[in-house]
């Protein structure tokens, strides 16, 4: 049987409006092939709420806004609600309207605590959006007077510091900044000078920090040689300690005895040193002696032909004797120490 081109296009174009219409309620939010559960809510103010919306129910998304319905007077729109999902949803719920100020509205239904769960086709209860603009608002009303008090507080410290602030404050203030500029362009100057001082290539910290590199870099190169020189240092301490010191010291101490005898015997009045030292007989015998000295070089002064005889006429002549020193040896006369036997 040849099927005529009119009605190829008849076929066509209904499966096209099929087609159409079930796209359409696909992006509506409505599953093609599945059984759904529809809901129904009433309210007075909508905010903005469009078909295909989401339903939230506890941060999840469980559905899509149907329809949305009205009578003449604006006074009840009723919105169709499709639940996607196979859910329980008791009967106290309760659907609200959430307002965003950067996306689109969505209703969240907030789940009871009944023993009966809604069916399809039920009225769930809703929330007029005003109480919540209410609550809102009484929520934001304590804010509000908060930032009052504050603007007025901060209204009052303004004039009071106005009140503070006199032409000679402004001086002061103006002063101060002048100061603060000062200071700030000297830690300018010192940053550069710090800056100069860290230079990894010029700076002094980093030539010391050469040096001290260089210098460690001689210890451990000569690193085998401090420790001979530790090693020698070591034996030496060695050495010493193993010096008979106590041997040493009972030396010492036989040389120290023997030093206080001898000055003991120095100072027996009795002894031979002790003589020597303190018995005034010796200084006597020599003062005595150096008198009998004066004397006999006295008697060679006076008479010298006694003791030296050149004559070539006539006889010696004898000279007088000298008995007695001559005035300058009178203070030393002869003392002869009387010995016991």
């Amino acid at each position: 049987m040849k099927i005529s081109n009119e009605a190829k296009v008849g076929v066509i174009s209904i499966v096209a409006i099929m087609l159409l219409i079930l796209g359409f309620n696909f992006l509506k939010g409505k599953k093609l092939f599945s059984k759904d559960t529809l809901l129904t809510a009433n309210y007075t103010n909508v905010q903005g709420l469009q078909n295909s919306n989401p339903i939230i129910i506890n941060g999840l998304q469980v559905g899509a806004v149907n329809n949305i319905t009205t009578d003449k007077n604006m006074r009840n729109i009723v919105v169709g609600i499709n639940i996607t999902k196979d859910i329980n949803i008791p009967t106290n719920s309760v659907a609200v309207i959430k307002t965003n100020p950067l996306g689109t509205p969505s209703i969240e239904i907030l789940l009871g605590d009944a023993s009966t769960y809604l069916k399809n086709k039920d009225t769930i209860s809703s929330k007029p959006t005003s109480a919540l603009l209410a609550d809102l608002m009484g929520k934001v009303d304590p804010v509000l007077n908060t930032v009052k008090k504050t603007l007025g507080t901060a209204d009052s410290l303004l004039n009071n510091l106005n009140s503070v602030i006199t032409p000679q404050s402004k001086g002061d203030i103006a002063a101060t900044l002048n100061s603060i500029n000062k200071v700030t362009a000297a830690m300018v100057t010192s940053t550069a000078a710090l800056n100069n001082l860290l230079n990894a290539q010029t700076g002094a910290l980093a030539k010391s920090l050469n040096n001290v590199s260089d210098i460690t870099g001689n210890f451990a190169r000569n690193n085998e040689k401090i420790n001979s020189i530790v090693t020698k240092f070591d034996k030496t301490a060695t050495t010493v300690s193993s010096l008979n010191l106590q041997k040493t010291l009972d030396t010492l101490d036989a040389t120290i005895s023997n030093l206080k005898s001898l000055m003991a015997s120095f100072q027996n009045p009795n002894g031979s040193f002790g003589k020597l030292m303190n018995d005034p007989t010796l200084y006597k015998n020599l003062a005595s002696t150096g008198n009998k000295l004066n004397l006999l070089l006295d008697d060679v002064r006076v008479n010298p032909k006694r003791y030296i005889n050149i004559s070539l006429f006539g006889k010696k002549k004898p000279g007088q004797v000298l008995l007695v020193p001559t005035p300058d040896t009178l203070n030393s006369p002869y003392y002869v120490e009387q010995v016991n036997n």
